[in-house]
């Protein structure tokens, strides 16, 4: 089988679907400006190609904050003792299967990992903070960033045929 490339038009639907997953394969044709059952058959084809990976819900925190409270968000940098794979997997599989991790990137140069964190308030984050970073030992810095604003958040991938 041959792998698959995505054209001018695949990219065209991504970005759209990326703007406003939620709209109907019509409006998308037409958008895009194929037929519906063109646009149907591209789209299930790039999710079977795993391009789009899941479709999900963009919530507003500041409307929920009357609701849940504003809570904490935090970008963490970690930094490790020890560097080998294993042990870079090992931190990452944990800190991943934690909810209150919103984000993981391992990075480099620098600390090892850059987390986003949310949590309800601080005893909240610091209860975090000691079941991902003060009970293990081979963590060596954490660096915790406070957002007190967010100013911008898109989670588009830029996309250039």
């Amino acid at each position: 089988m041959e792998p698959f490339s995505p054209d001018a038009i695949d990219l065209r639907l991504l970005d759209a679907l990326q703007r406003d997953a939620s709209q109907t394969n019509q409006r998308l044709a037409a958008e895009v400006g194929i037929s519906p059952p063109t646009c149907l058959r591209r789209v299930q084809r790039l999710r079977q190609e795993r391009l789009i990976e899941r479709q999900v819900a963009l919530l507003s925190p500041d409307r929920l904050a009357a609701v849940l409270g504003h809570g904490l968000q935090a970008v963490v940098e970690i930094s490790l003792d020890r560097q080998d794979a294993a042990a870079l997997d090992a931190f990452e599989a944990r800190v991943i299967a934690d909810d209150a991790v919103q984000q993981c990137w391992r990075v480099s140069p620098g600390p090892d990992f850059v987390l986003v964190v949310a949590a309800r308030d601080m005893p909240d984050y610091s209860a975090l903070a000691q079941r991902l970073f003060t009970a293990d030992g081979n963590v060596r810095n954490v660096k915790a960033f406070f957002s007190l604003k967010r100013a911008k958040f898109d989670p588009r991938v830029p996309l250039t045929p």
